[in-house]
């Protein structure tokens, strides 16, 4: 079945699925396949469950019914309708790709933009090249502008996503550690990330260029690059400042505030700025928008637990992004300090180097206590009495209870797989 017939059958249902167990009345199903499961096992159990239709590709289910439709591909046949949806549209669309703060940034400029245009986003951490295309038949005709997060651990998926995707804007959030068993490296992350800069300037794009990193600068090439940062030849000369645990940054007389955690998402709350006065948003509704920010869970949040305050990021974490937290954790609180910190994963042959260095960077810092979670910590070597390493959250749960603890300001940094954020809940 060629494209446009597949999205005159979509626009005939209510949506895609590619989970046979969670299927709505009359979506489709796309019986894709995994390391461990094959979707078209599931297409007669999509049907049951209320698909309107199973779109499969193994020619053993072929003819079945009319409601199972066979394409060569299924997943390639999901790219093409979201690539052909998305084409039918005006939509502005913005591609947010980078290591570390993809989904805060994503959800600042949904905020801001949100106040003057009807916006959706990638919904989660729907940023891969199954969750993007499924991102994009999200659009509809009212909607002026889609913001779609991008995510990669391979050279060339930026670039894929970005076919699929056709972004009008782009930006890097930052290049960083992250990935690097995929990528093979940090210039194998550069490269990758890299990718939406190039598919941009080729397409004569607006990439939202952050003009204090010099990576991004000596990485963008095109000329419709929009410059912010403190750098006074940017575009946009901004003034960064904390007061307590507020973020503050203004521009040209206006001081916009956002009370999200940690001095590295100054870029990130700025490049929501940014993108607000290039599509001419007043500086009143972007402030609005900033007030508005609810960050995801587990992310740059603050919380009061008993006498204590906790500084919770753990939803993901590799060496850059748990340096720059540590970095802010260290040049904002001056006493009473508990360190807890979570494995990074896929760094590949890096693992062990880049945990070791953690510890050796934290061992002479003023911590009253350290808390070292995961099999990759455990390995590591410290002689530090007040470190104490546990091979799970579970493990540590069962000794420590961060609540018997009194006024003390507790970092929590960890990969999500590790699950940190169960230690407050305890």
């Amino acid at each position: 079945m060629d494209t446009k017939k597949l999205h005159s059958l979509f626009t005939s249902s209510s949506g895609v699925s590619i989970d046979s167990r969670k299927i709505s009345n009359d979506q489709i199903f796309f019986s894709l396949k995994g390391e461990n499961f094959d979707g078209n096992k599931f297409a007669l159990e999509a049907i049951k469950n209320g698909a309107k239709f199973s779109i499969v590709d193994c020619e053993e289910y072929k003819n079945i019914n009319d409601q199972i439709i066979y394409v060569e591909d299924c997943l390639k046949a999901l790219q093409d309708l979201s690539n052909y949806h998305r084409s039918l549209f005006d939509t502005k669309l913005i591609g947010v790709t980078g290591s570390n703060g993809k989904t805060t940034t994503k959800n600042l400029i949904y905020s801001v933009l949100n106040q003057k245009y009807k916006v959706i986003k990638t919904v989660g951490n729907l940023n891969n090249h199954i969750g993007v295309p499924i991102s994009l038949l999200n659009i509809k005709e009212d909607v002026d502008i889609a913001i779609i997060e991008m995510g990669a651990n391979h050279v060339g998926e930026i670039e894929t996503l970005c076919k699929i995707a056709m972004p009008d804007i782009g930006l890097i959030t930052n290049y960083g550690l992250a990935h690097l068993e995929g990528f093979g490296g940090f210039k194998g992350v550069i490269k990758g990330k890299t990718e939406m800069f190039d598919y941009l300037t080729q397409n004569y794009g607006h990439i939202i260029l952050n003009n204090d990193d010099v990576l991004q600068v000596e990485n963008c090439k095109g000329d419709l690059a929009i410059t912010f940062g403190e750098n006074v030849d940017s575009e946009f000369v901004f003034n960064y400042k904390k007061v307590n645990d507020v973020l503050q940054i203004e521009n040209e007389g206006f001081k916009y505030k956002c009370n999200i955690y940690g001095d590295y998402n100054f870029s990130n709350i700025a490049t929501s700025i940014t993108i607000g006065k290039f599509l001419e948003m007043s500086n009143y509704d972007i402030q609005l928008g900033l007030d508005s920010f609810e960050n995801d869970s587990n992310r740059s949040q603050i919380i009061k637990y008993a006498t204590n305050k906790i500084y919770l990021d753990a939803y993901n974490a590799n060496p850059t992004s748990m340096k720059a937290a540590i970095l802010n954790f260290e040049n904002s609180i001056k006493e009473n300090k508990i360190l807890v910190l979570g494995d990074m994963f896929e760094l590949g042959s890096f693992s062990n180097r880049e945990h070791q260095d953690i510890i050796n960077y934290i061992e002479n810092k003023d911590y009253i206590k350290v808390y070292l979670v995961g099999v990759n910590f455990y390995e590591c070597i410290t002689s530090k009495k007040n470190f104490e390493k546990y091979r799970s959250t579970k493990d540590m749960s069962n000794t420590v209870r961060l609540k018997d603890f009194k006024s003390m300001n507790i970092l929590i940094k960890g990969s999500r797989v590790i699950g940190l954020e169960a230690l407050i809940s305890v």
